[in-house]
């Protein structure tokens, strides 16, 4: 249910000229900052995590600079951008960018439009080289301006179709009616079409100059050298008498409510106030309040254990002159909203006008001390990290916020909160869940013709990038793990890392539901792990997460278990994890409140088009009665008994099928005898499970269509088995020829004929999933239902077009330097590194997989693509699911 609040809530979301001596802390990490003569702000933090750098750049303009009656003027100039430049074409920009590793985008809010690489230390000048031909000027030709209008026009077809994001644009309109802050920065289709390629270079030759622009580098970097790359390539550009800002003139909020249809499983209630913004005192501490009031010790929770909700929380997200805070709850398809509603409204109050529990104020410090050391462990993340503190909310550092938090005090928190959740001027919203139609399936559509252009010829590069598509070599990693097998047979992995003052501890079990639970009680699964939050027997769940608070830790338990927490507290969190995964409570008391909240969810699942999109694709890939098609109902839920449950447990949580990855500021011989004093009593029995499927047949072409009324553009799904298993070497070739269609953006092929030169998408994907037994071949897109057909027929275009043809050496360069420099990036967070290794253990694959992977895709040719694209893929078996209007 975590996951249910992270999805939804994730749409909302000048110095002198002088040089700072530079700054260090622990960590070895550096800090220097310097004005450039035409005032640009550039802030550079060595963070040697891996050898691989991050260039943001932020431009201090947004979707409140945009011109009346053009709320994505911002938005479009930060596609355009990726159009091309004088001096750098969009072709040539798009493979030196792959060349690179393909690890580059952008986006545009309210305040801010950032534009960001990721990149091997050695390509830093390269970035900088791109980013600072683009603050020079940019094309915005009609002619690109009529291309790119059809890609931006689909990513916001894309975003009506959420039913969640409508919600949060009305939102907006109610809360901040007569501002610029009362649209966000997407734009609307109507807005596109009056648009002009004059207009849009008109924005940025007003808005886009060093003097309105901030540049944070993290890295592996040495600060001095990469500040005087910055001064040869940016310190030239002039500077530009900006134009006025909007004066943001804020109206009192009148209440309202906002009923709303939803696609998701599930109905949301949701109550919002205007909070202060980030310049104002309060911020801080409303800040801490929101933590307050989504921590699980809190009233608002409480509604979940109580069986009133299927998950609760509060978040809250500032601009400049205000923000927004929401108490969230989550209610199954016909719960009674209004009810809970009306419960979630009464905690609001309560805690406003009571006071918030003072142990809870603590418990949300600690948290943000330990978060501020965790943004620490991504080189991409502490970027964004500093371009946030500087260019969104004009600080100075990160540590402004965090200096801050920790000046709050109770009192603070409770006036705050008496101030700001004013239910007289709250807007309130029930989204209501709706169900698909039935899926239907369809007979063939489109026909041969080709809506795809030729291949385009090889692009010349400028000569400070050709270093970058020249180099092919296999990336030395800097993951180097010690590896033990417990006495239980758990397989300890332990990296160290000394980037921050933090361990992270990722751990999963061997297993597959669909095989392991017994037939009619589908569903168990998903109501373990629920419980798992219920504490262990021998802390309920408040004096649980009580104890995780006290360490400012972050824990999940079940089949895949998690711990972050601060170096020095890393055997407290052990401690309390291995209580949880091994003992958990699974108390009497819950167990029926979660069989009827799983029960309720798994109804409105049942008829929720995400659902019967994904039953549909399996449905079309798999044969009749493959245990993959299993599925809990209702009925299944609710014969459960909690004997079931621990029964299920005992089975299928074993040490002999678990791996543990401990990744931080530790030594292997701490983390081993801390892991084996608190894991170390866990003993298996029995005969291990089956946890593989077997084998499935080629499927056969198939067309189904997911009615979806919420949406007015389709997803669409193409899709075939393949009798590929890991172990053919033919895997190494697929791979690489797959990155000569997708992956890197105009770079490749589906994106160059699908989006660059139709403008028929925003975005496609292709991957193989190749396992022990089962493989597919997957092409995901999203576009108007007229333009199903056609893009169809481009995807089946290139897949043929590579049985039939070899690629280009300079495609397969291209798709080998993509390849080599992303296992590089791979390695950039303490997050993918730990994910990484699991993932590697849990598939029985060696832990240098990637380095051994590299060797194989440096020797891979032409002819071996061309091959095993023509001995594994059948474009005529192609199945098709789509979900949303009727597809033509």
């Amino acid at each position: 249910m975590k996951k249910i609040i992270i999805a939804f809530l994730a749409f909302f979301i000048l110095a002198p000229a002088m040089a700072y001596p530079h700054e260090v802390n622990k960590n070895n990490e550096t800090v220097l900052r310097h004005t450039l003569k035409n005032g640009l702000r550039v802030v550079i933090i060595r963070n040697p995590l891996a050898p691989v750098v991050t260039t943001e750049i932020n431009y201090l303009v947004g979707s409140n600079e945009a011109p009346k009656g053009f709320p994505g003027m911002a938005h479009a100039q930060e596609h355009m951008m990726f159009r091309g430049n004088p001096g750098l074409s969009a072709d040539q920009l798009a493979d030196i960018s792959a060349a690179m590793g393909g690890d580059f985008n952008a986006d545009t809010r309210q305040m801010v439009t950032q534009y960001f690489f990721t990149v091997p230390s050695e390509d830093l000048d390269i970035a900088l080289h791109i980013e600072a031909l683009r603050m020079r000027g940019v094309l915005d030709s009609e002619k690109l301006w009529e291309k790119e209008r059809g890609a931006i026009e689909q990513e916001v077809s894309r975003d009506l179709s959420n039913p969640q994001y409508v919600f949060y644009k009305k939102l907006l309109a109610a809360m901040f009616k007569g501002t610029p802050y009362a649209h966000d920065a997407l734009g609307t289709r109507p807005s596109f079409d009056k648009t002009t390629g004059a207009m849009l270079k008109k924005f940025h030759d007003s808005w886009y100059a060093p003097n309105n622009a901030i540049l944070v580098i993290v890295g592996r970097v040495d600060p001095h050298k990469a500040l005087e790359k910055v001064k040869k390539l940016f310190g030239d550009i002039p500077s530009k008498t900006l134009p006025p800002r909007p004066v943001i003139h804020l109206q009192p909020v009148k209440p309202d409510t906002l009923h709303l249809k939803t696609d998701l499983p599930y109905g949301l209630t949701i109550v919002s106030f205007r909070m202060p913004g980030i310049d104002s005192p309060d911020y801080a501490a409303a800040k801490v309040l929101s933590d307050v009031l989504s921590n699980q010790r809190g009233k608002l929770y409480s509604l979940v254990p109580e069986g009133k909700a299927l998950y609760t929380g509060f978040s809250m997200s500032g601009l400049r002159k205000a923000g927004i805070g929401f108490g969230i709850a989550v209610f199954p398809r016909g719960g009674n909203a209004e009810k809970l509603l009306q419960e979630v409204s009464s905690v609001l109050v309560s805690e406003a006008k009571n006071g918030v529990n003072p142990d809870l104020v603590k418990a949300a410090k600690q948290h943000e001390i330990s978060s501020f050391e965790f943004r620490k462990n991504s080189v991409s993340g502490l970027a964004n990290v500093w371009s946030e503190a500087l260019a969104v909310e004009g600080r100075q550092s990160p540590a402004e916020d965090l200096q801050a938090i920790e000046k709050v005090t109770v009192q603070d928190v409770n006036r705050v909160a008496r101030k700001y959740l004013d239910m007289q001027h709250a807007i309130v919203a029930v989204l209501t869940p709706e169900s698909s139609g039935k899926p239907i399936s369809r007979k063939g559509f489109g026909g041969a013709e080709s809506f795809a252009p030729k291949n385009p010829k090889p692009v010349k590069l400028p000569e400070w990038a050709e270093k970058a598509m020249g180099r092919l070599v296999v990336p030395k990693s800097i993951v180097h793990p010690v590896v033990t097998q417990l006495p239980n047979d758990i397989k300890l992995i332990v990296q160290p890392e000394h980037i921050s003052n933090t361990v992270t501890l990722y751990g999963g079990i061997k297993n597959q539901p669909d095989l392991e639970t017994p037939k009619g009680k589908e569903g168990v699964n998903e109501v373990l792990e629920q419980l798992f939050r219920y504490g262990s027997t021998t802390l309920n769940r408040i004096r649980f997460q009580k104890a995780l608070d006290d360490i400012g830790a972050n824990e999940s338990a079940g089949s895949s278990f998690s711990l972050q927490v601060l170096a020095n507290n890393f055997e407290r969190g052990v401690q309390l994890l291995a209580d949880n995964e091994i003992h958990p409570a699974l108390p009497a008391r819950a167990f029926p409140i979660l069989q009827r909240q799983t029960a309720a969810m798994v109804a409105g699942q049942l008829k929720s088009p995400d659902y019967l999109f994904g039953k549909a694709l399996k449905t079309a890939l798999l044969p009749q009665g493959d245990p993959a098609l299993r599925h809990p109902t209702p009925a299944t839920v609710m014969s459960l008994k909690l004997q079931d449950v621990k029964a299920y447990y005992q089975k299928v949580f074993r040490p002999d099928l678990t791996t543990i990855v401990v990744v931080g500021n530790i030594t292997p011989e701490k983390a081993k005898r801390v892991v084996e004093k608190y894991f170390g009593s866990w003993k298996a029995t029995g005969k291990k499970p089956n946890v593989e499927f077997p084998p499935v047949p080629p499927n056969k072409a198939s067309q189904i269509h997911v009615p979806d009324v919420s949406r007015v553009q389709d997803r669409v799904a193409l899709a075939e088995n393949l009798e590929l298993t890991r172990s053919n070497p033919d895997y190494y070739a697929l791979k690489v020829g797959n990155h000569v269609l997708g992956g890197a953006f105009y770079a490749t092929r589906l994106f160059r004929d699908l989006r660059e030169n139709s403008g028929l998408v925003y975005y496609v994907s292709s991957s193989f999933q190749i396992g022990k037994h089962r493989s597919d071949y997957l092409v995901n897109y999203g576009c108007s239902p007229s333009n199903v057909s056609k893009a169809k027929d481009i995807v089946v275009k290139n897949l043929k077009q590579m049985q039939k043809e070899k690629v280009t050496d300079k495609e397969l360069k291209m798709a080998k330097s993509i390849l080599l420099r992303q296992i590089t990036l791979s390695e950039s967070s303490i997050d993918d590194i730990a994910g990484g290794l699991l993932n590697r253990s849990l598939k029985d694959l060696p832990l240098q997989q990637p380095v051994i992977a590299a060797k194989h895709y440096i020797s891979i040719t032409s002819g071996q693509v061309q091959s095993a694209f023509t001995k594994w893929i059948h474009p005529e078996n192609l199945v098709q699911v789509t979900m949303g209007p009727s597809p033509q």
